[in-house]
């Protein structure tokens, strides 16, 4: 008797959160936050941070240096974001480590050309939403986002003009695009395209700092310039002073407004494939939970103990994970699917 009690309590628990993460989801004033869970679609896409170590280490030609890292993994580094750090001095300037890390890590990435399916549905729903300018914030290197959005014809706004190696100018996140009419009450101006935002906040895969030419965008599969350095994996101890330099500085000024009080604040933020290991990003969120306008959307297979365990019990928070899910406090089972990319892209 109590097992069938139980079936039916948590029946109606998965009713009841499918519902409300609808309503969030149709919603207004919807932002989005995409992991590295949005980008392996099931194996197929790209890898997850926890596997970049063991599918680089052998391109890496510096012995030493290699050797060096797999140390601070050996030593109980969590991954290879925080093996790097701690071989980092914390000085102004990167050291070699990165850079040898983030090369192997773009000619990983730069041979991979997954299915953009569920990323064209994605860009295509947010094209179509009401909410005028759309904010994607990512925290991943990879181009599905925008490789879907040129397959889609949807226009896509990341901070950067140009062509072949494009420049960053965050003055084009506050552009407006249409059309000046003459009408009875005089010219008026009609906006006649909204783009959704894509703020990259960790950087990408074809972005580079040049020693004469500053920030700049090229080509995802094409090899950088001579002396230039990969904009890819920030690193976390100087990532305070990191977000104070270009492009970082627009970027993460304008992800803490759109989650504070700027002009315009998002009202919700819907997490996909992200698992609240980055503390950096963390304290963003954490600071707009004290509004009482806001509500946090956590999708992902799972959650670390510790990160359940800060994000679940909130009462303006839900999770939904594999194995089990909150609604704003109150505990229940998992679900099968709603956690994932592939269904959220059909559903935002």
């Amino acid at each position: 008797m109590r097992g069938a009690q139980d079936m039916v309590g948590a029946s109606d628990f998965i009713a009841d959160l499918e519902m409300k993460v609808a309503q969030q989801l149709h919603s207004q004033r919807v932002g989005y936050l995409l992991g590295a869970g949005s980008s392996y679609l099931n194996g197929n896409g790209y890898p997850f941070a926890f596997e970049l170590w063991d599918l680089i280490k052998t391109s890496i030609s510096d012995t030493a240096k290699r050797d060096a890292i797999q140390a601070k993994l050996d030593g109980g580094a969590s991954g290879i974001e925080q093996a790097l750090d701690l071989l980092d001095d914390g000085g102004a300037n990167d050291t070699p480590y990165r850079h040898l890390v983030t090369a192997a890590l773009a000619d990983l990435f730069m041979t991979k050309k997954p299915s953009l399916d569920h990323h064209c549905e994605f860009v295509r729903r947010m094209a179509q939403r009401a909410d005028p300018h759309v904010k994607v914030f990512s925290l991943n290197y990879d181009p599905l986002i925008e490789r879907a959005a040129e397959r889609e014809r949807v226009r896509i706004v990341d901070g950067f003009l140009g062509t072949e190696h494009s420049y960053f100018n965050a003055s084009v996140f506050e552009e407006r695009i249409g059309l000046i009419r003459g009408t009875h009450k005089g010219r008026q101006f009609d906006e006649t395209v909204r783009p959704v935002h894509l703020l990259k906040l960790h950087g990408s895969l074809g972005w580079y700092e040049c020693p004469t030419n500053g920030v700049r965008r090229c080509s995802f599969d094409l090899a950088l310039p001579p002396s230039a350095k990969r904009l890819m994996m920030p690193p976390q101890r100087r990532k305070a002073n990191e977000t104070m330099m270009p492009p970082y500085a627009a970027l993460w000024s304008t992800f803490r407004g759109c989650l504070g009080h700027n002009s315009a604040p998002i009202n919700r933020l819907v997490c996909i494939g992200y698992g609240f290991a980055d503390e950096h990003v963390n304290a963003v969120i954490e600071a707009a939970l004290a509004r009482t306008d806001f509500t946090l959307l956590i999708f992902t297979k799972a959650l670390k103990n510790e990160a359940w365990s800060r994000w679940s019990a909130k009462a303006n928070v839900i999770v939904v994970t594999e194995t089990q899910c909150s609604i704003k406090g109150q505990m229940g089972t998992g679900h099968p699917d709603l956690w994932s990319f592939e269904r959220l892209g059909k559903e935002v």
